[in-house]
């Protein structure tokens, strides 16, 4: 199969700098309403990148950025992309009591659904925070409607994963017993270890030559689609900078300035759509 016949997942996670886990220590919840607020902007930019290459994707909103910037998700649907759930508050799924969970999941996909006047169909948990002690969410996810899942990264990590979970998307079990479509950040085997190449601070971390290496292997020698994800404030150096752990600075600003140049490059190399448009084209959608 040659790499033109195979559609990609091209995914945007809708939050600001200040809502991920990286910070969390040094940037209180209840200190965001209070903060610079660079999401409008670094979206825009990356709906302009995506209408000069003529690609349609899928953006995992953040409840907190709907209520925010109602006409921003207006917008993102207007242009023709797939809107879909990303949660209300960027909380980890493990941290939260199942009622919370489903209290919060439920207000952001209505509030999605209000804003647009369409169904959304898919959720991604903050930081892939569906791991072995969360698995509960699953049905939660099921029974709000959802239609598919990409929350279950399968590598080890110290803040998420399920080693051993499938890597390519597929029908999965929910605890319970019922099944929901689960499409899992892109890795791929080498050397009897699972290489992270689906976006975020992989690709900006991981030389870029690494990165096409695996795409290209999914699409070509396994006759995979990918699918792969970034967030806005990655593309957005300009972003202030806080005094957090080490570990936690070089997650978060290593590289911002060359995101966007080679996630330019990958979109001129690899065919991109919609989630949606992937998983029906597998067959684990109906159209």
């Amino acid at each position: 199969m040659q790499q033109s016949q195979i559609s990609n997942a091209m995914t945007v996670d809708v939050e600001d700098y200040f809502h991920v886990a990286a910070l969390s220590q040094v940037i209180r919840r209840e200190d965001w309403d209070g903060m610079e607020y660079r999401a409008e902007q670094s979206t825009r930019k990356l709906l302009n990148l995506f209408e000069e290459v003529g690609v349609k994707a899928t953006f995992f909103i953040l409840g907190w950025v709907a209520r925010r910037s109602p006409e921003l998700i207006r917008e993102i649907h207007r242009a023709g992309h797939e809107i879909a759930c990303h949660g209300m508050s960027h909380q980890l799924v493990y941290t939260q009591t199942p009622g919370t969970f489903a209290a919060e999941t439920r207000e952001s996909k209505e509030l999605l659904e209000d804003l647009t006047g369409a169904p959304v169909l898919g959720y991604r948990a903050a930081s892939w925070s569906i791991t072995r002690q969360s698995l509960w969410a699953l049905d939660t996810i099921h029974e709000l409607g959802f239609k598919y899942d990409s929350s279950v990264f399968p590598i080890h990590h110290d803040r998420y994963g399920i080693p051993g979970a499938p890597q390519r998307p597929g029908l999965i079990p929910t605890p319970s017993g019922a099944q929901l479509v689960e499409f899992p950040p892109s890795t791929v085997s080498l050397a009897g270890m699972r290489l992270p190449v689906a976006g975020g601070g992989y690709f900006r971390l991981l030389p870029f030559w690494l990165t096409r290496y695996g795409l290209r292997r999914l699409n070509h020698r396994e006759r995979q689609p990918f699918i792969f994800y970034l967030h806005p404030w990655e593309v957005d150096p300009q972003q202030p900078r806080f005094r957090a752990s080490w570990l936690s600075r070089f997650r978060h600003y290593t590289n911002l300035d060359r995101t966007e140049p080679r996630l330019r490059a990958l979109l001129q190399e690899f065919p991109c759509t919609t989630v949606e448009n992937v998983l029906t084209g597998l067959g684990l959608l109906k159209s």
